[in-house]
């Protein structure tokens, strides 16, 4: 008898298939607070070690990958995206130093491919796996007609845990403290559109070849978002009290980032002179005819993760973040002092923040 689910161009047996491949990378995030396997209606985590804390709070975030899909498709390369969500997900909620405990994920294609779905959630599975969450569970839903037959997006949510009074935020950053800033691996997983952008006005494919970027440009641009929860838990742990505030570096670029952790009233000047923008930075901005300057409010150009620690500790968050494979680098001092604003960048997504702008020339 004819399906006629599957002459609508949605194949359940597919779907069945794409579980299977990925049911051992799932599995293997899975700890003893996971109850149940992989296929349930509904995740099933344990949190009744949650009755060891004075007062938990959750913390959660959602999150996708935005436009890098795009080029994951174009170049039919899908065993990174995955730890790109991760990023964009888990790494937010170290930011109010919570530990995470659990994440999901949904994965909506045109058309499901198994082995390129099991392909973005072994990527995904590989991210939490490092940075200690459970993949509980997940969805991959088929849009044909909605979505062409290889494009796909995907998307994610966690949630975590951290101790009241133990949260990172503003309320803790004073005058003085230091800003480090700590390495990224590349573009992460924002500003994609603008590569884009620039990518088809000079005619340039994903599939062509640029010394400048090391090879093939789509390889290039899919460089996995560096996870940093791990380590920065750990220097949390290893240096308590010493960390303010943190800051992820993903939409809005440098300024506006780092001015959402800072309190009303503070500000501070980040020194371009103390860091190279990586090469991807300066390659694309050269294409595009715009100086590297312009590209501050959309690209990282090169810092992932900004870290505001007391004064008396900065040298020592920067050497333990070295030990754990971070470079990492002082680039400014918060001050509350009184002074002209004009040309900062104050507060940024309903955050009425502190104050930053970015001065002097860049390394190189």
């Amino acid at each position: 008898m004819p399906n006629p689910y599957a002459e609508a161009g949605v194949d359940t047996a597919a779907g069945d298939l794409a579980v299977e491949l990925m049911k051992s990378a799932v599995s293997a995030t899975h700890n003893t607070s996971v109850l149940g396997g992989v296929g349930g209606f509904a995740g099933l985590y344990d949190v009744s070690f949650l009755k060891d804390f004075e007062r938990p709070l959750l913390a959660t975030s959602t999150d996708g990958v935005g436009t890098k899909v795009a080029i994951a498709q174009a170049i039919d390369k899908h065993d990174t995206i995955g730890q790109d969500l991760v990023g964009m997900v888990v790494d937010d909620i170290v930011v109010v130093g919570a530990k995470p405990l659990f994440m999901t994920d949904y994965i909506a294609c045109g058309r499901v491919v198994p082995a390129r779905i099991a392909d973005i959630v072994a990527g995904i599975a590989r991210g939490c796996s490092e940075t200690g969450t459970a993949l509980v569970g997940g969805e991959t839903a088929e849009h044909p007609g909605l979505l062409g037959p290889d494009d796909y997006d995907v998307a994610g949510a966690a949630v975590g845990a951290v101790e009241a009074g133990s949260q990172l935020g503003a309320h803790l950053v004073q005058d003085g403290d230091v800003v480090v800033a700590i390495a990224s691996s590349g573009l992460h997983s924002n500003g994609y559109s603008l590569v884009r952008h620039i990518l088809s006005s000079r005619g340039v494919g994903y599939t062509d070849s640029l010394p400048e970027l090391g090879g093939l440009v789509g390889e290039a641009l899919l460089e996995p978002t560096r996870l940093y929860t791990t380590p920065l838990l750990s220097l949390i742990e290893q240096h308590p009290g010493a960390v303010h505030s943190l800051s992820h570096v993903t939409g809005g670029g440098i300024a506006a980032n780092l001015a959402r952790v800072l309190p009303v009233g503070s500000w501070v000047e980040v020194d371009r002179s103390t860091w190279e923008p990586l090469p991807v930075f300066r390659v694309l901005a050269s294409m595009a005819g715009t100086p590297i300057e312009d590209t501050e409010g959309t690209w990282n150009l090169g810092i992932g993760m900004f870290a505001v620690v007391s004064a008396a500790a900065a040298s020592d968050v920067i050497a333990s973040l070295g030990a754990a494979g971070l470079a990492s680098w002082s680039v400014g001092t918060i001050s509350t002092s009184a002074r002209d604003l004009s040309g900062f960048e104050q507060g940024a997504k309903g955050v009425d923040g502190g104050a930053v702008r970015l001065v002097g020339s860049y390394a190189g």
